[in-house]
């Protein structure tokens, strides 16, 4: 039975399976190593050690967050060799130099400096220790423009023109850099990035005010997280809203999908929850708010609206992943505004870190960037089937000339790989989380104060020499 396995399908589930996987990572990573820098500067101006001793915590996560982005970053790439092999032959040529500049301009940097940041206290000044934090921070901003500036060409594809061998060749790189959807797709990650992190740090600091530890570290923690609540969650909001006009104009069959309309409409209503079913071509048992997904998308109450039907059956997306996905993404953004809302009005009463259901809601919020970022990203690939390069290429066309059955092997052998390797590193985590800040710090000393004991031993039988 297993040779009569689909490996176009298979292919998909497993890319989807390790870029799901992959993506969490530098979703995390982007924002805390802005914070890390935020953190850096606030103890380099204050003298608080309270920042050096978050700082030093959530550095040390950084690092085992980073190194697993990287191997699940190497095991996806490989399966462009691997798995879609056609794809990468037609599409190379625009594509691997993008990801090649990913590797040059920013890996390098942050993998480079990531060593000062881990291993430099008290071997470089801390002006220095703290541009190393700046250079790695912005370092995950210029790998995430590189990698969003190529998945958006191929969602909005120009600057290229195709062979007679069916090769696709680049024209104009500034067009393929700066595709129509780039600025969009990419300051719509960025922000979800430290929405995610803002979530996963104030989670933890309501854990540790819930359990009366780490009081101090606690309070910096979760205020700084709710400050990104406060004022970043809304910026999202209106990102997406900017992100939605432009897939409406470039891929509009995307846009019907994430709404579930079938038929053009006038003043079209927003379906709050329904079922898609597309063999009947109609979203069953909606609720339904009249007109506002007209004035959404349109900016007007009786704005048209194209339907799923204005395209052939085997252009259309798969309707129910697209269409629960975007409203699992949208209502997760919605709580994150709540949130905020929520914490500006205890902080004003002095509350913040006193109340204690919400510091129950701020841990179970803990995950929800990772969730929405997840959402966010089957939104953007499932929409776009059946094509891999948006009205250029289909993803059946790419796939690798492999067996099922072999594409199907290799799907269990990550599963199991990556729940041992992952499982680990998660394992080392919340190890390290259940440490808290602090704990290294009393043993070592702060920066430039008190070398760690081991140090000050070898140095003292060495001549005052470093080993």
């Amino acid at each position: 039975m297993i040779e009569k396995f689909d490996p176009v399908l298979l292919s998909r589930i497993q890319f989807a399976f390790t870029i799901s996987f992959h993506i969490i990572f530098p979703a995390f990573t982007i924002g805390l190593a802005s914070w890390l820098a935020v953190l850096e500067w606030r103890w380099l101006k204050t003298g608080n050690t309270v920042y050096e001793d978050v700082y030093r915590m959530w550095v040390k996560i950084f690092a085992v967050t980073f190194g697993m982005g990287v191997v699940s970053g190497v095991v996806m790439s490989f399966q462009f060799g691997t798995n879609w092999s056609v794809f990468s032959d037609r599409a190379g040529n625009v594509l691997g130099p993008l990801l090649g500049y990913e590797v040059l301009t920013a890996f390098f940097l942050e993998a480079s400096f990531l060593g000062v940041m881990l291993f430099g206290w008290n071997r470089v000044s801390p002006k220095m220790h703290f541009a190393a934090t700046v250079i790695v921070a912005l370092g995950t901003l210029i790998s995430a423009f590189w990698i969003l500036s190529a998945n958006s060409w191929m969602q909005t594809p120009q600057g290229y023109r195709v062979g007679t061998e069916g090769l696709l060749y680049p024209t104009d790189w500034i067009k393929i850099i700066f595709n129509p959807s780039f600025p969009y797709r990419f300051l719509h990650m960025v922000t979800a990035s430290y929405l995610t992190t803002a979530f996963v740090v104030g989670g933890i600091g309501a854990y540790y005010l819930l359990r009366n530890r780490h009081v101090k570290h606690a309070r910096v923690m979760l205020g700084m997280a709710m400050i990104m609540a406060i004022f970043v969650a809304p910026i999202q909001a209106g990102m997406g809203d900017l992100h939605g006009l432009n897939t409406l104009k470039h891929q509009p069959a995307k846009v019907a999908a994430m709404e579930g309309i079938w038929d053009t409409e006038h003043g079209a209503a927003l379906k709050l929850f329904g079922w898609p079913d597309q063999e009947e071509e109609k979203t069953k048992y909606a609720i339904e708010i009249p007109k506002l997904s007209s004035l959404i998308l349109t900016h007007d109450l009786n704005g048209e609206v194209k339907g799923l039907k204005e395209w052939p059956k085997d252009e259309r997306p798969p309707v129910a992943w697209v269409f629960w996905s975007f409203r699992a993404m949208v209502g997760i953004g919605v709580l994150m505004i709540i949130t905020g809302v929520t914490a500006a009005i205890l902080f004003l009463r002095k509350q913040l870190f006193t109340k204690r259901w919400f510091q129950l809601w701020c841990m179970a919020m803990t995950p929800s960037g990772f969730v929405a970022v997840l959402a966010g990203w089957f939104v953007t690939e499932i929409g776009r089937q059946p094509y891999i390069v948006y009205g250029v290429m289909r993803t059946a066309e790419t796939v690798s000339p492999v067996m099922g059955s072999q594409v199907a092997l290799s799907l269990l052998a990550f599963i199991f790989s990556y729940v041992f390797v992952f499982g680990a590193g998660s394992y080392y985590i919340l190890r390290l989380i259940g440490k808290g800040p602090g704990v290294l710090e009393k043993a070592y000393g702060t920066h430039g104060v008190k070398e760690p004991p081991i140090l000050t031993d070898l140095t003292s039988e060495t001549g005052g020499k470093h080993v």
